[in-house]
């Protein structure tokens, strides 16, 4: 964070000065007759959220300039100097010291003049067999590689805690629900490892998104290629790609990989929104199960005993912008012809916000999850409400030798007894069950508890709590994969 708040105050600063002196003339300034107006540089200029790759752009010139060089196209002094000025430049960016103009447009050819100043001639030659098409196309997909591998590493983490959480809430008995109506027990163990599941898929999204993602577009240069005999394969071994594009007209226009990133942190975010939707209702006076930190919570300006769950709920909203920015990145691309054109500019501000969103949301569920701390008799006592072992008493009769919908049927009658009466269906004594069937006998009583009920779904996948600690031992092994 301090480094990104060096680079807005570099822009703010660089942007004073540039007013007070000559602008540099454009890099393509002979073909016009007239000066571009200053509505239209501001307008049309990316520098105010570019920089963020200024790194990447550094690592791409650099390996680009090293491959220059074996294709003989710089010489070996060229190439020293390039890498000195470049050296010169990032430590510029990193101390906040980097002017960054307005006039200069975007984080490529800010960055390009000044390494011409620092080092001259040299400077001149690196865009050779290059264009800012490919190079940007270039850096936005290291810099988003980046952020995969940082998001996949916090999932992780935060499926960590989940499996953790489960281990010890295994036996914990809580009423599962369908429509928000108490449905049957499970336990609080096997609900922490659905999330762990649903992030698992997140994760394997965006290692499938990655691997489409890892084309180097660099060397299709403006649209078609280059008449240099550049090595492309060279480059891309160097800045670690798996392979290079195949179509220079594609690799300089195609924004799929942020689009397909996008969709995986949107579905990456509706989990997390969900888990947040829980967490609300779960700390809300009518549940009671959790509590969360108090770091985690706000309270109120006028009622002193409100503790607000906060981040569940900001959470639950930052979704909805991520959305957002996955809507936007489609709209961007719909209507564009081969090859590059200006829209493409667009693509970075969603896609940052969408990678910062993301990353930050898991990080604070990071924190979040072993800080929750839950009330195991009032879960107990939520299930049983709701009727929740009805389904275990028709089992209980198909096992006994009445066909399911007789059963269901029974059971049916009997729940509506119990609520015309005001009682759980559980709390029918014997002699009142017996009325709805004569298979029901005294053993029925170990069926009807939210014990039996979870120890009975002990198949794979099942809430009872050995399956659940079986579970979470098989999730430490995928994550270990």
């Amino acid at each position: 964070m301090r480094a990104e708040a060096r680079r807005r105050a570099g822009v703010r600063a660089g942007r004073r000065k540039a007013a007070g002196r000559a602008a540099p003339a454009a890099t393509w300034s002979g073909r016009f007759a007239e000066p571009v107006s200053e509505r239209v540089k501001r307008y049309t200029a990316s520098v105010g959220f570019d920089t963020r790759l200024a790194h990447e752009d550094i690592r791409g010139s650099l390996a680009h300039a090293e491959m220059l060089r074996a294709a003989g196209l710089i010489s070996t002094r060229e190439l020293a100097d390039i890498r000195r000025g470049m050296a010169v430049v990032t430590r510029e960016i990193e101390a906040g010291r980097f002017e960054w103009s307005l006039d200069a447009e975007d984080v490529h050819l800010n960055i390009e003049r000044r390494l011409t100043a620092l080092v001259g001639e040299a400077g001149k030659k690196l865009h050779t067999a290059r264009s800012r098409n490919d190079q940007v196309a270039t850096d936005v997909r290291l810099w988003l590689r980046s952020q995969l591998d940082a998001i996949a590493l916090l999932l992780r983490r935060l499926q960590l805690e989940l499996v953790d959480a489960a281990e010890r809430h295994a036996a914990v008995v809580m009423p599962g629900f369908t429509h928000l109506q108490v449905a049957q027990p499970v336990t609080f163990g096997h609900h922490l490892l659905a999330y762990f599941e649903m992030f698992e898929r997140d994760r394997a999204r965006l290692a499938d998104c990655r691997r489409r993602l890892n084309v180097l577009p660099l060397g299709a240069a403006a649209l078609a290629g280059t008449g240099y005999p550049i090595r492309r394969e060279r480059v891309a071994r160097s800045l670690g790609f798996d392979a290079v594009a195949e179509n220079s007209l594609d690799a300089v226009s195609d924004r799929d990989f942020a689009i397909e990133f996008a969709a995986c942190a949107a579905i990456a975010m509706m989990h997390c929104s969900r888990l947040s939707e829980e967490l609300v209702l779960w700390t809300s006076p009518g549940f009671g199960f959790v509590t969360l930190p108090d770091r985690f919570c706000t309270g109120s300006s006028i009622m002193p005993q409100k503790k607000n769950p906060d981040v569940p709920e900001l959470a639950r909203g930052k979704t909805g912008r991520v959305y957002g920015h996955l809507i936007a990145l489609l709209t961007l691309m719909k209507a564009q012809p081969l090859a590059y054109n200006k829209d493409n500019q667009e693509d970075k501000e969603p896609l940052f916000d969408t990678a910062d969103t993301l990353r930050e949301t898991l990080a604070m569920f990071v924190e979040l999850v072993p800080g929750i701390r839950i009330d195991a008799a009032r879960m107990r006592a939520a299930a049983l409400q709701g009727h929740a072992t009805a389904t275990d008493l028709a089992d209980y009769l198909v096992r006994k030798g009445m066909p399911f919908r007789d059963a269901h049927e029974v059971v049916a009658r009997a729940v509506r007894r119990a609520e015309e009466t005001g009682r759980d269906l559980a709390a029918l004594p014997l002699s009142e069950l017996r009325g709805f069937s004569s298979r029901i006998r005294s053993d029925v009583r170990r069926v009807l508890t939210p014990e039996g009920s979870v120890a009975a779904r002990r198949h794979v996948g099942g809430t009872a709590p050995a399956q659940v600690l079986r579970a979470a031992r098989r999730a430490r092994l995928r994550l270990r994969g």
